[in-house]
């Protein structure tokens, strides 16, 4: 397991992060055990104002009424980028045949405990589940992106916006056909693509294109930007399907 020795973000979002520590071990008290950040923030491609803060709340128990409190907290910490987090058990995360092992492999592999103490170091996760789950996260981020296209009425700021979610969205998914294939999981993007690009035979040049745009390299005008929604959903379907046809999600 690899883990950042100091974190990859600006000094400011750095203590903001130790205010958020602050508030959440006091509103959640002795039933938090563990505050872990994950995500581009230890991953070494964090986007300040583009990227959102990823954290896993580990607890001993489900107390509702200081699960209600975090919960009018962290309409504030939304605002700042905060994502809703994952809060989890010691005993669901070390349950046999884990039904999130995609998600649970990527924290693993990359995180930074940010309070508390830490529930993956020795934990094996089960991957049984781990061919399906990608499968059905390839899969069902091409559906979701023809619905938030609808959504958003086909406009250029709504695929603007919702290109880049979705490469995030699929980022670990393409890491998890790395996996399958027993490959080492590659967190730079650029290279991730690469990677799969050999794997599949496929350009990808969409993903490439929309990696761009989440950066801010590119700033395409109202008529390039069906254009790239064209290339990237393309790219997805023909991706899942040299998935499909190929066997690449079972697991060697």
């Amino acid at each position: 397991m690899t883990q950042p020795t100091a974190l990859d973000v600006p000094s400011e979002v750095q203590q903001l992060l130790q205010r958020y520590v602050k508030e959440t071990t006091s509103l959640l008290g002795p039933q938090l055990e563990g505050i872990l950040l994950y995500g581009s923030a230890v991953g070494g491609e964090f986007l300040p104002g583009r990227s959102n803060l990823n954290l896993l709340l580990m607890l001993s128990g489900y107390e509702r009424e200081a699960i209600k409190r975090y919960a009018k907290a962290h309409k504030r910490w939304s605002r700042e980028q905060f994502v809703v987090p994952l809060v989890v058990t010691e005993a669901e995360l070390t349950r046999p045949r884990c039904l999130f092992p995609l998600e649970y492999l990527e924290i693993q592999e990359q995180h930074r405990v940010l309070w508390g103490r830490d529930p993956f170091i020795g934990l094996h996760i089960d991957r049984t589940h781990l061919a399906y789950q990608v499968q059905q996260s390839i899969q069902g981020n091409l559906v979701r992106l023809r619905q938030r296209y609808i959504e958003g009425g086909g406009t250029e700021e709504a695929m603007t916006m919702l290109l880049p979610l979705s490469l995030t969205a699929l980022l670990p998914c393409l890491r998890g056909l790395q996996r399958l294939a027993g490959q080492p999981a590659l967190y730079q993007s650029d290279a991730l693509l690469t990677g799969i690009r050999a794997m599949t035979g496929l350009d990808l040049v969409g993903l490439g294109d929309v990696l761009e745009l989440k950066r801010g390299i590119i700033s395409p005008g109202p008529v390039e930007v069906p254009r790239l929604y064209e290339r990237y959903a393309d790219n997805l379907a023909a991706l899942m399907a040299v998935v499909d046809s190929n066997g690449m999600v079972t697991p060697r």
